[in-house]
């Protein structure tokens, strides 16, 4: 115990955290995050950034109105990384008292719980805004995020094939082998023009600094998820791209002005931000989303705090339901783990 009987902080690792991820359900707990942070109840300040000559570093917060809790997280990005045999993300969240400012939690999950959360958002926007009938998703990058999302929309919209794109043709087709290991079909395509054509629901998630989906691409009935890019300098989509989509969707309208395709669209003359329309109010049924098949529909995630907090409480009440009050590490993951693999009771974990 702590000095004047509090509980010492408690302390999860990663592989811990991966465990405890298998029991929670996270699709419905993110979606509760995105209306709670369209209706007011998140007190969100803006991102922290700090850029380094070889990665960059995102600090996110918030609290939402009537926890006991309020959430901060690191989360750093180095794409040279795995040229060293390192993961190319990393990070921890932390979670304080919210009466006394003491630390409660350390969650020292090496920017997974960052990944998990991102992956799932494209579920819910997949849920929601997804046209009727999806017989391809199309993949857009081939990293860690790029598998992800693929395992996590096969919850909401199971035994699709896939189709992949990715700069580099070798991991393409890497990307489709290891898929298809996982039981699913995944084709490899020459260009981003073959996957918007072939596919109905289309997912880019990379770090681009300029756009790999142009207009002319577009077709009725198209749904894409943009994942990348999560500052001002990213860019995965032709500004001119929202001009003829008949509904964007941000995940928070504030961040995405900023940071995002949107900020790139409404800077670009083609958007009027008035017109967006925010994932919560969607899931909430206070806004419209798709609403015919034949719509073409843009969701642009850039990843929100609400999102953070969500996660970081769910897995500390998972791991103090269990008992837990501190716990130390039990040891260094395999080699040999799976990335993007799918956990027991059928919810998907990644692993670098």
């Amino acid at each position: 115990m702590a000095d004047g009987g509090r509980a010492a902080p408690l302390i999860l690792h990663r592989v811990e955290i991966e465990e405890i991820l298998c029991s929670i359900d996270l699709v419905p707990a993110i979606e509760a995050a995105f209306v709670d942070g369209s209706t007011g109840r998140i007190v969100l300040p803006p991102v922290g950034e700090l850029l380094l000559e070889r990665g960059e570093v995102h600090i996110k917060y918030g609290y939402r109105r009537g926890d006991d809790t309020y959430v901060v997280k690191v989360a750093s990005g180095f794409p040279g990384n795995p040229e060293r045999g390192l993961a190319s993300g990393n990070g921890c969240m932390l979670v304080f008292r919210a009466e006394t400012g003491e630390l409660g939690a350390v969650l020292i999950d090496e920017g997974h719980l960052t990944d998990v959360r991102t992956a799932v958002a494209g579920a819910v926007v997949a849920k929601h805004l997804a046209p009727p009938e999806v017989e391809r998703i199309g993949i857009v990058g081939t990293g860690l995020q790029a598998r992800m999302q693929l395992e996590y929309l096969r919850l909401v919209l199971p035994g699709r094939d896939a189709l992949v794109w990715g700069r580099d043709r070798a991991k393409a087709e890497a990307y489709a082998e290891m898929m298809a290991s996982r039981g699913v079909r995944v084709g490899v395509a020459a260009t981003t023009d073959e996957i918007v054509d072939r596919c109905q629901l289309v997912v880019t998630a990379t770090s681009a600094s300029a756009p790999l989906v142009q207009p002319t691409m577009l077709h009725p009935g198209l749904h894409i998820t943009a994942v990348g890019a999560d500052a001002p300098g990213k860019n995965e989509l032709a500004p001119r791209i929202f001009g003829r989509a008949d509904r964007v969707i941000a995940d928070h309208l504030g961040q995405c002005l900023e940071r995002g395709e949107i900020h790139h669209a409404v800077a670009g003359g083609v958007l009027d931000p008035t017109s967006v329309v925010e994932l919560g109010n969607v899931v909430a049924g206070t806004q419209t989303g798709r609403t015919r098949a034949d719509e073409i529909t843009v969701a642009d995630l850039t990843g929100v705090a609400v999102q953070d907090i969500a996660i970081a409480q769910a897995v500390v009440a998972a791991a103090r339901a269990d008992g837990g009050t501190r716990r130390e590490p039990r040891g260094p993951r395999e080699s040999g783990d799976e990335v993007g693999g799918v956990a027991r009771g059928g919810r998907p974990r990644g692993v670098d």
